[in-house]
């Protein structure tokens, strides 16, 4: 089964389409979160330029947000780490991740999974891009620095203002 959801942000509008099929568990958990309005006003936090753009964790004034708990990692699905994909962010422990997210930039093939350890579980690809591939570009382009701990932060904040299941 097929779920769209649209990330409407200050840049633009970012179309979804997210693959329940391959990834039930990490679907569920993300339109979980969607429809309790948990990314509503979250940021891309960390972008890289030539790898990806991540978001779902952090408010503007970079605060992480509570979550539920974390979700076993999917990314034994086939599902691969290309370019406009999304995959759930997780810490080192590879079952992990909660609400955080992140859009692959390009094709991302070291973070596909290997085998079921530590290293090889890669990180869960649960949807993609269909629309507003310029608006991922475009925040892939933003200028970036330090706030407190954090690296790779937008001098000025690519903020989701809401997101939201689609007909």
């Amino acid at each position: 089964m097929k779920h769209t959801v649209e990330l409407h942000t200050n840049h633009g509008l970012i179309k979804i389409e997210l693959d329940a099929d391959k990834a039930p568990a990490s679907v569920e958990n993300f339109l979980g979160y969607v429809r309790r309005g948990h990314y509503d006003g979250t940021v891309f936090h960390r972008v890289i330029k030539g790898f990806m753009v991540q978001g779902g964790g952090m408010t503007a004034d970079m605060k992480q947000k509570a979550t539920q708990a974390p979700i076993q990692n999917e990314a034994n699905n086939g599902l691969k780490n290309v370019k406009y994909t999304l995959a759930m962010a997780r810490t080192n422990d590879p079952h992990s991740a909660t609400a955080q997210f992140f859009i692959n930039t390009k094709d991302n093939d070291f973070l596909n999974f290997t085998r079921e350890s530590g290293s090889g579980w890669g990180y869960a690809v649960f949807g993609a891009v269909v629309e507003g591939q310029s608006v991922v570009d475009a925040i892939e382009k933003v200028r970036t620095g330090r706030s407190g701990f954090h690296d790779d932060v937008p001098l000025e904040a690519v903020v989701i203002e809401k997101a939201v299941e689609a007909a």
